[in-house]
């Protein structure tokens, strides 16, 4: 079978899934509008088509002439830019994929459906299962028509009162590669709690909450804590946030028991992940964090908000804790829940790796894939 994927960029907890398709004979060929910096190309290199002509003549008249930087210059090139339709059309022509999978409904993906139909194409997002009724207005509608019926998501969300599943929508879960089992992982490096947070330098991630949290948690126990933080740090506005964490160390005094690190690459990363005892992940408006289920494939329990997408992939009290979202004196009492007794933190980190060997491998997801790829050929009959 032959598996295209057209999406903004490759991302590194993508490998997985690349090596799983590979490992059963089948091809892979992944299109992104641009390539990142810090990504682990070691298993593919994408496909880089950029954007038309035309829009990049837009795209500089939206940041130069309007100022927009940033934030909302890159929202707007990756929602509204379309790509060089012609190289597309060449690309999905002479490569014939069986199944074309696309990164939410943007007018790239508009234009991957429409040069792709005779393929079977899934829309790929980050909303979950269980989410508000969709929107029937125009506009929703028509943009609808124009991206692929069926979708997949790695986020389960919650069957609460006004919350649906929208037709033909699929879970399918994240993959993530097992990594160090129980019986092979080192705890508590220097006689000390190790705490690790990986997330980008922007405000909603919550380090400084963080930080504060560990420092008193140090302050009043017995144990010895320590926090890394990894975040990304290569726009403007992420730089000038680290800068804003850095003095917050500094002036709190933190030194001694935080350590800041940005745009580490992922072999190195995972070094962090093998020393690292508790991952947290404070941070709001997250739709879906794998770097958790990363934490959880080197025998690591997690603690996240109950708003984070991947929430759902944390059992209350087994793998990990959920907290009530940006409130700090709840992540205080959940941290403080998981580190009362080193037996608990290996224990939780046991099952947090069953976690992953039981739903997080390969053949989860491609069993997900084949669900869906069955209701496309019925619902042709």
């Amino acid at each position: 079978m032959k598996i295209m994927y057209i999406a903004p960029r490759f991302h590194t907890n993508q490998s997985a899934v690349v090596k799983g398709w590979i490992e059963r004979g089948d091809e892979v060929l992944f299109i992104s509008y641009y390539k990142a910096i810090i990504e682990d190309y070691s298993c593919i290199h994408p496909l880089v088509l950029g954007f038309s002509p035309l829009f990049l003549l837009i795209d500089k008249l939206y940041t130069e002439v309007l100022h927009r930087k940033d934030v909302a210059a890159s929202a707007f090139k990756i929602n509204h830019g379309f790509p060089p339709i012609i190289k597309l059309r060449r690309v999905i022509n002479d490569w014939k994929p069986d199944v074309i999978i696309m990164r939410d409904r943007t007018l790239y993906t508009i234009a991957g459906c429409l040069l792709g139909r005779k393929s079977k194409c899934i829309l790929y997002n980050q909303s979950p299962i269980w989410d508000e009724p969709q929107k029937e207005d125009l506009k929703h509608r028509l943009v609808r028509s124009f991206t692929p019926r069926y979708r997949m998501t790695p986020v389960m969300g919650r069957a609460e009162a006004g919350k649906c599943i929208a037709p033909h929508s699929y879970f399918v879960p994240f993959v993530v590669e097992p990594q160090i089992p129980p019986g092979k992982k080192n705890y508590f490096k220097d006689d000390c709690i190790h705490v690790l947070c990986i997330g980008k330098f922007e405000p909603r991630k919550h380090h400084m909450m963080l930080m504060d949290v560990v420092s008193e948690l140090a302050e009043n126990s017995d144990e010895s804590y320590h926090l890394t933080v990894i975040g990304e740090a290569t726009g403007r506005l992420q730089k000038e946030f680290y800068e804003k964490v850095q003095t917050y160390v500094k002036e709190h005094h933190y030194e001694n028991i935080v350590t800041l690190l940005t745009n580490v690459p992922k072999e190195k990363t995972n070094e962090y992940f093998a020393e690292t005892d508790v991952f947290v992940i404070p941070s709001t408006d997250e739709m879906a964090s794998i770097s958790q289920l990363e934490a959880m494939s080197f025998s690591v329990p997690v603690i996240c908000s109950d708003k984070n997408g991947s929430a759902c992939y944390v059992v209350e009290g087994e793998n990990g804790f959920q907290f009530r979202d940006c409130d700090r004196d709840d992540l205080k009492r959940k941290l403080k829940m998981l580190t009362s007794s080193r037996e608990k933190i290996m224990e939780m980190g046991k099952k947090a790796y069953q976690s992953i060997v039981d739903g997080n491998v390969f053949q989860n997801y491609y069993d997900g894939i084949q669900r869906i790829l069955k209701d496309m050929e019925q619902n042709r009959r």
